[in-house]
């Protein structure tokens, strides 16, 4: 029973040294950046029908 409970306890430390001794994997590289698309092309023309439109709308309901 004692020579059992040696060679576990060997056996685990033996083994922790194995499972430290392994090194990291490297870190996957970073994504590419998303595309620098600008976003004030059209917002000017939208917002302007828009207010045409609430207008239209208005006009219409009086």
């Amino acid at each position: 029973m004692q020579n059992k409970k040696i060679l576990a306890s060997i056996l685990f430390v033996l083994i922790s040294f194995v499972c430290s001794a392994q090194g990291a994997t490297p870190p996957p590289p970073m994504p590419p950046p998303p595309p620098g698309l600008p976003i004030d092309g059209l917002v000017s023309v939208v917002l302007a029908m828009g207010v045409l439109y609430g207008v239209r709308k208005k006009i219409k309901n009086t």
